[in-house]
Protein backbone atom coordinates (compact mmCIF):
# COMPACT_ATOMS: atom_id res chain seq x y z
CA UNK A 1 0.00 0.00 0.00
CA UNK A 2 1.36 3.25 -1.06
CA UNK A 3 1.83 5.96 1.53
CA UNK A 4 -0.26 9.02 0.88
CA UNK A 5 1.61 11.93 -0.47
CA UNK A 6 0.93 15.69 0.02
CA UNK A 7 1.26 18.27 2.73
CA UNK A 8 0.28 15.89 5.48
CA UNK A 9 3.18 13.60 4.74
CA UNK A 10 5.83 16.39 4.52
CA UNK A 11 8.22 16.03 7.40
CA UNK A 12 9.57 19.17 9.04
CA UNK A 13 13.24 19.33 9.63
CA UNK A 14 14.21 19.20 13.27
CA UNK A 15 14.77 22.48 15.00
CA UNK A 16 18.28 23.65 14.47
CA UNK A 17 18.87 21.47 11.45
CA UNK A 18 19.52 23.56 8.35
CA UNK A 19 17.56 26.68 9.53
CA UNK A 20 18.83 29.77 11.20
CA UNK A 21 17.65 29.93 14.81
CA UNK A 22 15.43 32.82 15.95
CA UNK A 23 17.66 35.38 17.74
CA UNK A 24 15.47 36.37 20.65
CA UNK A 25 18.31 36.01 23.07
CA UNK A 26 20.49 38.52 21.18
CA UNK A 27 17.78 41.18 21.35
CA UNK A 28 17.43 40.59 25.05
CA UNK A 29 21.20 40.95 25.50
CA UNK A 30 21.18 44.36 23.76
CA UNK A 31 18.59 45.89 26.07
CA UNK A 32 20.80 46.08 29.18
CA UNK A 33 23.45 47.92 27.15
CA UNK A 34 20.90 50.48 25.92
CA UNK A 35 19.58 50.95 29.42
CA UNK A 36 23.09 51.42 30.76
CA UNK A 37 23.76 54.08 28.11
CA UNK A 38 20.54 55.88 28.96
CA UNK A 39 21.39 55.84 32.65
CA UNK A 40 24.84 57.24 31.87
CA UNK A 41 23.34 60.06 29.80
CA UNK A 42 20.88 60.97 32.54
CA UNK A 43 23.65 60.95 35.12
CA UNK A 44 25.82 63.17 32.90
CA UNK A 45 22.93 65.59 32.42
CA UNK A 46 22.39 65.73 36.15
CA UNK A 47 26.05 66.47 36.81
CA UNK A 48 26.03 69.16 34.14
CA UNK A 49 22.97 70.77 35.67
CA UNK A 50 24.56 70.69 39.11
CA UNK A 51 27.71 72.31 37.75
CA UNK A 52 25.66 75.00 36.00
CA UNK A 53 23.76 75.69 39.20
CA UNK A 54 26.93 75.95 41.21
CA UNK A 55 28.33 78.39 38.64
CA UNK A 56 25.31 80.61 38.03
CA UNK A 57 23.22 80.01 41.12
CA UNK A 58 25.86 80.63 43.76
CA UNK A 59 25.23 83.88 45.60
CA UNK A 60 28.08 86.08 46.79
CA UNK A 61 28.23 89.19 48.97
CA UNK A 62 29.23 92.38 47.14
CA UNK A 63 29.17 96.14 47.78
CA UNK A 64 26.22 98.27 46.65
CA UNK A 65 25.46 101.97 47.08
CA UNK A 66 23.14 102.83 49.96
CA UNK A 67 22.67 106.39 48.66
CA UNK A 68 23.73 108.64 45.81
CA UNK A 69 27.39 109.67 45.78
CA UNK A 70 28.44 112.51 43.45
CA UNK A 71 31.69 112.36 41.52
CA UNK A 72 34.70 113.37 43.60
CA UNK A 73 33.09 112.71 46.96
CA UNK A 74 34.90 110.51 49.46
CA UNK A 75 33.03 107.33 50.39
CA UNK A 76 32.05 106.65 53.98
CA UNK A 77 30.60 103.52 55.55
CA UNK A 78 27.16 105.15 55.48
CA UNK A 79 27.32 105.24 51.67
CA UNK A 80 27.69 101.47 51.41
CA UNK A 81 25.43 98.45 51.71
CA UNK A 82 25.82 94.72 51.27
CA UNK A 83 24.07 92.92 48.43
CA UNK A 84 23.96 89.20 47.63
CA UNK A 85 23.84 88.33 43.95
CA UNK A 86 24.23 85.27 41.76
CA UNK A 87 27.78 84.87 40.53
CA UNK A 88 28.00 86.08 36.92
CA UNK A 89 31.32 86.21 35.04
CA UNK A 90 30.08 89.31 33.20
CA UNK A 91 29.78 91.24 36.47
CA UNK A 92 32.81 92.36 38.43
CA UNK A 93 31.48 94.06 41.57
CA UNK A 94 33.73 94.56 44.56
CA UNK A 95 33.34 92.00 47.34
CA UNK A 96 32.34 93.08 50.82
CA UNK A 97 35.93 92.47 51.93
CA UNK A 98 37.25 95.24 49.65
CA UNK A 99 38.56 98.40 51.32
CA UNK A 100 36.76 101.33 49.73
CA UNK A 101 36.05 103.73 52.58
CA UNK A 102 38.09 106.90 52.09
CA UNK A 103 38.36 106.49 48.31
CA UNK A 104 36.76 109.00 45.93
CA UNK A 105 34.07 108.39 43.35
CA UNK A 106 35.27 108.83 39.77
CA UNK A 107 31.71 109.34 38.51
CA UNK A 108 28.23 109.97 39.86
CA UNK A 109 27.16 106.81 41.70
CA UNK A 110 23.47 106.02 42.06
CA UNK A 111 21.82 104.29 45.00
CA UNK A 112 21.37 100.55 44.46
CA UNK A 113 24.13 100.14 41.88
CA UNK A 114 26.96 97.67 42.46
CA UNK A 115 30.38 99.17 43.13
CA UNK A 116 33.26 98.29 40.79
CA UNK A 117 36.94 99.14 40.84
CA UNK A 118 36.51 101.65 37.99
CA UNK A 119 34.10 103.68 40.15
CA UNK A 120 36.80 104.62 42.68
CA UNK A 121 40.22 106.20 42.89
CA UNK A 122 42.72 106.99 45.60
CA UNK A 123 44.95 109.15 43.41
CA UNK A 124 46.04 112.36 45.20
CA UNK A 125 44.16 115.50 44.27
CA UNK A 126 47.28 117.63 44.44
CA UNK A 127 49.91 116.49 41.97
CA UNK A 128 53.63 117.18 42.04
CA UNK A 129 54.38 120.72 40.90
CA UNK A 130 51.01 122.10 42.03
CA UNK A 131 49.97 124.54 44.72
CA UNK A 132 46.71 124.85 46.65
CA UNK A 133 45.05 128.27 46.55
CA UNK A 134 41.96 129.16 48.56
CA UNK A 135 39.33 131.15 46.67
CA UNK A 136 36.49 132.92 48.50
CA UNK A 137 33.58 132.83 46.08
CA UNK A 138 30.08 134.24 46.30
CA UNK A 139 27.11 132.25 45.06
CA UNK A 140 27.05 134.36 41.89
CA UNK A 141 30.60 133.22 41.11
CA UNK A 142 29.84 129.51 41.47
CA UNK A 143 27.79 127.02 39.46
CA UNK A 144 24.48 125.93 40.95
CA UNK A 145 25.82 122.38 41.28
CA UNK A 146 27.67 121.91 44.54
CA UNK A 147 31.36 121.44 43.87
CA UNK A 148 33.03 118.28 45.09
CA UNK A 149 36.71 117.39 45.61
CA UNK A 150 38.15 116.14 42.36
CA UNK A 151 35.85 118.22 40.16
CA UNK A 152 37.55 120.07 37.33
CA UNK A 153 36.52 123.72 37.02
CA UNK A 154 37.68 126.61 34.87
CA UNK A 155 38.78 129.72 36.72
CA UNK A 156 37.74 132.56 34.42
CA UNK A 157 38.92 136.16 34.88
CA UNK A 158 36.11 138.72 34.80
CA UNK A 159 37.75 142.17 34.70
CA UNK A 160 34.40 143.91 34.29
CA UNK A 161 33.38 142.68 37.74
CA UNK A 162 35.86 145.11 39.33
CA UNK A 163 34.58 148.06 37.33
CA UNK A 164 37.90 148.53 35.51
CA UNK A 165 36.48 148.49 31.99
CA UNK A 166 35.05 145.61 30.14
CA UNK A 167 35.87 145.84 26.48
CA UNK A 168 39.64 146.19 26.35
CA UNK A 169 42.01 143.35 25.64
CA UNK A 170 43.76 141.90 28.70
CA UNK A 171 47.35 142.94 29.28
CA UNK A 172 50.02 140.49 28.07
CA UNK A 173 50.63 137.76 30.62
CA UNK A 174 47.33 138.36 32.39
CA UNK A 175 45.53 135.22 33.49
CA UNK A 176 42.25 134.90 31.61
CA UNK A 177 41.21 131.26 32.11
CA UNK A 178 42.76 128.27 33.82
CA UNK A 179 41.47 124.74 34.44
CA UNK A 180 41.97 123.76 38.08
CA UNK A 181 40.96 120.87 40.34
CA UNK A 182 38.79 121.32 43.42
CA UNK A 183 40.57 120.01 46.50
CA UNK A 184 38.08 120.97 49.21
CA UNK A 185 34.95 123.05 49.70
CA UNK A 186 34.25 124.86 52.94
CA UNK A 187 30.89 125.53 54.58
CA UNK A 188 29.09 128.71 53.45
CA UNK A 189 29.54 131.82 55.59
CA UNK A 190 26.60 133.88 56.84
CA UNK A 191 26.63 135.89 53.60
CA UNK A 192 26.84 132.77 51.41
CA UNK A 193 30.54 133.05 50.65
CA UNK A 194 32.25 129.68 50.19
CA UNK A 195 35.99 129.05 50.28
CA UNK A 196 37.04 126.66 47.54
CA UNK A 197 40.54 125.21 47.65
CA UNK A 198 41.89 124.51 44.17
CA UNK A 199 45.07 122.86 42.94
CA UNK A 200 46.86 124.98 40.34
CA UNK A 201 50.23 124.78 38.58
CA UNK A 202 52.91 126.32 40.79
CA UNK A 203 53.78 128.81 38.06
CA UNK A 204 50.20 130.14 38.15
CA UNK A 205 49.75 130.16 41.92
CA UNK A 206 50.53 133.88 42.41
CA UNK A 207 48.31 134.95 39.51
CA UNK A 208 45.39 132.88 40.81
CA UNK A 209 45.81 134.29 44.32
CA UNK A 210 45.86 137.84 42.94
CA UNK A 211 42.76 137.18 40.87
CA UNK A 212 40.94 135.71 43.87
CA UNK A 213 41.93 138.60 46.13
CA UNK A 214 40.39 141.09 43.71
CA UNK A 215 37.20 139.09 43.31
CA UNK A 216 37.55 139.31 39.53
CA UNK A 217 36.73 135.70 38.67
CA UNK A 218 34.08 133.04 38.21
CA UNK A 219 34.30 129.29 38.57
CA UNK A 220 32.79 127.40 35.63
CA UNK A 221 32.32 123.65 35.39
CA UNK A 222 34.77 122.13 32.93
CA UNK A 223 33.35 120.23 29.96
CA UNK A 224 33.07 116.47 30.47
CA UNK A 225 36.17 114.78 29.11
CA UNK A 226 37.92 118.08 28.62
CA UNK A 227 41.00 119.43 30.23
Amino acid sequence: MESPTGPLTTTRPPVGAGAAPHRMGAARRRRPAVLALAVALVAAGGLGGAALYNTTGKRVAVIALARNVPAGQTLTSDDLAEARISLDPALKPLSVDSRVVGMRATTDLKVGTLLTGADLTDAPLVQAGQQVVGIAAKHTQLPAVRLQPGTSVVLVATPSASGNGGGGAPAPGTLTALTVTVVDVGAPDSDGTVVVDVAVPAAQGAAVADLAAGGRFALVLAAKGGG
